[in-house]
């Protein structure tokens, strides 16, 4: 009797937790990242550089790059890639909003999206938009990952990472 007692208040309990979840999180007004309330707390961080803003494909990309712990920039989540071939084109994507937030005094937009096709394909599309606003528009770097052999890497990544290169000294 007590165990089924305690299983069915741990079920009840996930239950509730699940639908407090589902009632109050919501898309960040700003960014368009889920947040549980109007601005998220990156957003609303007064320590983040607001004048940089990463341009990601998703929340587990913003994620990701919160992760690292290094970047102070607020972010901008388009909820996808262009992809016209799977019917995704520019107003499916947060792009009409993100050219909104740069009518704010902004001064660089980093390109994050995936090195994918479509993940190409959108930042090309980003910079294009961008570009004639006189904003700085980067491109996260992409090629060899750190610790990878370069016999085991494709061809396509070995041009990026060759086209990519930087100066040592």
């Amino acid at each position: 009797y007590y165990i089924a007692n305690a299983q069915k208040e741990k079920i009840e309990s996930l239950i509730s937790a699940i639908k407090n979840v589902s009632e109050n999180i919501k898309r960040c007004k700003t960014c368009f990242t889920l947040s549980d309330g109007d601005i998220c707390n990156i957003c609303s961080n007064e320590n983040r550089n607001k004048k940089q803003i990463m341009v990601v494909e998703n929340e587990r990309d913003l994620l990701a790059y919160e992760n690292v712990g290094e970047y102070k920039v607020v972010y901008h989540v388009l909820g996808g890639a262009l992809s016209p071939l799977t019917g995704i084109g520019p107003n499916e994507l947060k792009i009409k909003e993100l050219m909104m937030r740069l009518k704010d005094d902004i001064e660089e937009v980093i390109i994050a999206t995936n090195s994918s096709v479509e993940g190409e394909t959108t930042a090309t599309y980003l910079a294009k938009l961008i570009k004639p606003l006189n904003i700085k528009v980067t491109r996260i770097a992409s090629g060899v990952p750190v610790g990878g052999d370069i016999e085991n890497i494709d061809e396509a990544t070995l041009l990026t990472a060759f086209n990519g290169r930087r100066a040592l000294w």
